[in-house]
């Protein structure tokens, strides 16, 4: 029988791989995790094999090419497709509104749709199957429930006297309720990593499943059948290598568990403290955690033991070891490749291969470090700037021209204009001092050097001393001084003006209001600058 085409995101179909695979889930608990159906779990497990696609996924697979070898492009499916039995039950709400109408509707929509009588099978079966309460039972070392408690702890500031409020994060861990409590000022992203991490670090290790609530720091896009997980978080999970299963919106039962250690670590901490004057989020923190070793400590009212003392007999030894890197937060943002093959961050700039220009890329930003990823794969890596308007940039990432032009100096390219003549030296060094930057002026310094190769060391030189006289610096002016061969003529004077004067009848300049004899003599001047210079623009004129 053929698959259907359940087409997943591709962020799905790794994880589906890496939860089977690594963690060794069932179809069912990975389902639970993503919150994706047992059928699109077990057809993306059979694609995976039938493409003999391996785990770990190797770096050369990158998201497209996962997706083209999952989900060939195929024009036979004969699936027929399934009554939206949500729907069914929304619209018959309505006044007026029968399962007969909605069968023809969905009959008229899918024509090779089910027939009626299996229709309403479809929606009776998913009716008495919605309103189904399971019992949970939780096995050591499994899943870890967190949430942040409602109350909060006053953080006076001692030399404004600002009181700013910092709340409870609270994880605990399923089968023993050992819990894990830490201050925060907010419930950022920041906060729900660095806690969720500092509780893994407290326990001693990780559990496979991490049962969150649904703030937008975790869930960035709240979904009943598939959520879209903060990009910080699911860095994270890679991390701890564990699964993230969000509990379902509005419904505490899913987190039972810390939802009673919230209540707890509300009246056994948050009530304690609260004629406590804390003038810092790490005094707070010192005073949460020996409380937090008291609420572990103390006994159970219907049990035997404490928290502790489950926790050692059952949960310890079932936590996976923690990763031998210690956590380091992650923020996860998205740049598009500048024209210059870097990218903008924080008024910082970080080198990526050329190739990627104009493309779209993920960049992880740690403490100290920058990665940037492209399809799945790392692309660069570097180290974080300490101030802004700095540049990190590899060689390896620039074209093969531009690797070239970094080599050069300027004095490497006035040693080079030397050993064709000492005008030509001279050009080159104004050229490169008329621009801002002298590696603006690298390009045109390589033309005017290259003429030698066509037209002689000789030849160049006499031009270079052309344009020096008329005072123009520039690859076009040197380049039509040779091909009309004016270097070849000799110079109306031996000295010529450092500039060029602008001649024009309609303009008197200074020297008209001197004496007549000097007005004579620089209008003689003048003809002889007008006549050399209108040869030099008949020339870039033709």
């Amino acid at each position: 029988m053929p698959m259907a085409n359940r087409r997943l995101s591709v962020t799905s179909i790794r994880e589906i791989l890496r939860l089977r695979f690594s963690l060794r889930l069932s179809g069912r608990e990975i389902a639970n995790s993503l919150n994706v159906s047992r059928t699109a779990v077990s057809e993306c497990l059979q694609r995976a094999a039938a493409a003999s696609i391996s785990w770990p996924i190797p770096d050369e697979l990158d998201d497209e090419a996962l997706t083209a070898k999952l989900y060939p492009v195929s024009s036979n499916s004969n699936a027929r497709p399934k009554p939206d039995c949500e729907y069914i039950h929304q619209e018959l709400k309505k006044k007026g509104v029968t399962l007969s109408l909605l069968w023809a509707e969905y009959k008229r929509d899918n024509p090779d749709g089910y027939q009626q009588t299996s229709f309403n099978a479809f929606y009776r079966n998913w009716l008495q199957k919605s309103n189904l309460v399971m019992r949970q039972e939780h096995h050591a070392g499994r899943k870890a429930f967190s949430d942040f408690s409602g109350g909060w702890l006053p953080i006076t500031d001692s030399e404004t006297g600002e009181v700013r409020p910092a709340r409870l994060f609270v994880c605990a861990l399923g089968a023993s309720s050992f819990t894990y409590a830490e201050p925060f000022f907010s419930e950022s992203a920041e906060a729900w990593c660095l806690g969720q991490a500092h509780a893994f670090e407290y326990f001693g290790g990780t559990t496979e499943m991490v049962v969150p609530d649904n703030p937008r720091a975790v869930i960035t896009k709240a979904c009943r059948y598939e959520p879209d997980l903060n990009p910080d978080f699911l860095v994270l999970a890679q991390h701890f290598d564990v699964a993230v299963a969000p509990a379902r919106v509005r419904k505490p039962k899913d987190k039972a568990i810390v939802e009673a250690a919230v209540g707890l670590a509300t009246r056994w901490i948050i009530a304690r403290l609260r004629n406590h004057t804390f003038f810092s989020l790490a005094e707070a923190a010192a005073a949460v955690r020996s409380l937090v070793d008291d609420l572990n400590d103390r006994p159970f009212k219907k049990l035997r033991g404490t928290r502790r003392s489950l926790f050692e007999s059952i949960e310890r030894d079932a936590l996976k070891p923690l990763p031998r890197n210690k956590y380091e937060y992650t923020h996860v943002e998205y740049a598009t490749v500048r024209s210059d093959y870097h990218i903008e961050l924080d008024k910082c700039f970080y080198s990526v291969p050329f190739q990627l220009v104009r493309e779209r890329v993920e960049v992880r930003v740690s403490q100290r470090t920058i990665e940037i990823f492209f399809n799945g794969r790392r692309v660069a890596s570097h180290a974080k700037c300490e101030r802004p308007n700095q540049t990190r940039r590899l060689d390896e990432h620039m074209p093969k021209s531009h690797r070239a032009y970094k080599d050069w100096s300027p004095q490497r390219v006035i040693d080079w204009g030397k050993t064709v003549g000492q005008s030509t030296a001279v050009f080159v060094e104004r050229l490169l001092s008329s621009k801002k930057y002298p590696e603006l002026a690298y390009r045109s310094s390589f033309g005017v050097l290259r003429l030698a190769k066509e037209y002689g060391n000789s030849r160049l030189e006499g031009a270079c001393q052309r344009a020096i006289a008329i005072n123009s610096y520039s690859y076009k002016t040197v380049k039509i001084i040779l091909q009309n061969s004016m270097d070849c003529s000799p110079l109306p004077h031996s000295q010529m003006p450092d500039q060029l004067q602008i001649i024009h009848s309609n303009i008197r300049g200074a020297d008209y209001f001197v004496s007549n004899r000097e007005n004579t003599d620089a209008n003689s001047s003048n003809t002889r600058k007008s006549q050399e210079s209108q040869i030099i623009r008949n020339g870039e004129s033709s």
